[in-house]
């Protein structure tokens, strides 16, 4: 099966190529990495050519415009970028019967809920900035045109294109992982500078999440293509929930790292954005029925190469 990666060099991107390159349905070629020069969120048209020249039987859209502060400053071009060229690529997708997988965001609801339970796929959408509108455009633009709207998008037969092409919407949530610069990196060298400063280290203690490392997820985006189960939208997140100071105090503990910490809101630092303070999705069933690992596993295997790259690059501040 040839299988194709938009945003192939991003953090998602790179792990589904590694798990890709893994999978026997692959085939000895391996996958297909459209990098920018491929695939440009600012210049989509060119994807009909793309496809008849590679010519691959799935394609998974991880490319996306994540700086969601950058979203809230210009929210057409986030518009631009992650719902009419997600359109552009769905459309010739659809049109030559090639299956689409379109990852997106717990950033489509609005994180206002207060019973404790994760968002479902089902559950009514209502994104507050500007990043969640787009995301949610691009799914409803994926699903346009297949043919498809979301109230019908649970029903398996129903996210099959004329052409018997399937979309799948893969949405996850608090992404980490390779090659850094992500939330336990930024932690870390937050906590050297509170160390030198003398100050406690200040964690935001009223955003709940569901974190997710990037390896797992591409794992369980390979299951789906694997076990012919891309279509409808699909929750993919690590076990468990937690804050971020809890985030923070977990990878803290699992790095030997005694900070004292404080807890903060979310306000303290005034963003462009506003993120949903609830965070978590309540994940959905994989083809092989094991749910993804808890996130504090994946942390813990992710720990030991984030530890490396910082002392290779001598820990900057």
């Amino acid at each position: 099966m040839r299988v194709a990666v938009t945003g192939a060099r991003g953090r998602l991107g790179r792990a589904l190529i590694a798990a890709l390159e893994e999978a026997s349905f692959v085939g000895p070629a391996g996958p297909i990495a459209w990098g920018r020069e491929s695939f440009d969120l600012d210049a989509p048209g060119n994807v009909g050519g793309l496809i008849g020249r590679d010519r691959p039987e799935v394609v998974i859209h991880a490319a996306a415009w994540t700086d969601v502060d950058g979203c809230a400053r210009d929210p057409e071009l986030a518009l631009a970028r992650n719902a009419s060229a997600t359109g552009t690529l769905a459309e010739a997708c659809a049109a030559r019967g090639v299956d689409l997988i379109v990852v997106s965001t717990n950033e489509v609801f609005d994180g206002r809920r207060t019973d404790g339970r994760g968002y479902a796929p089902g559950d009514a959408t209502n994104p507050i900035n500007a990043y969640g509108a787009s995301k949610l455009a691009g799914e409803q633009a994926a699903l346009a045109a297949y043919g498809r709207t979301a109230s019908d998008s649970d029903d398996v037969a129903a996210t099959r294109g004329p052409s018997g092409a399937a979309v799948g919407i893969v949405r996850t949530a608090w992404l980490f992982g390779p090659p850094g610069n992500d939330f336990p990196a930024k932690i870390l060298a937050a906590a050297e500078r509170a160390a030198a400063a003398h100050e406690p280290l200040r964690l935001v203690a009223d955003e709940t999440g569901s974190p997710t490392y990037t390896s797992d997820l591409a794992e369980a985006i390979t299951e789906l293509i694997g076990g012919v189960a891309i279509e409808g939208v699909h929750h993919l997140v690590n076990a468990g929930a937690v804050s971020r100071a809890g985030w923070a105090r977990e990878l803290l503990g699992q790095a030997g790292l005694v900070v004292p910490t404080e807890d903060v809101p979310a306000s303290t630092w005034p963003r462009a954005s506003t993120p949903p303070a609830w965070a978590v999705l309540e994940p959905t069933p994989l083809p092989g029925g094991e749910p993804m690992r808890p996130w504090q596993q994946a942390l813990a295997d992710y720990l030991p190469a984030l530890l490396r790259q910082r002392a290779t690059a001598g820990s900057p501040r």
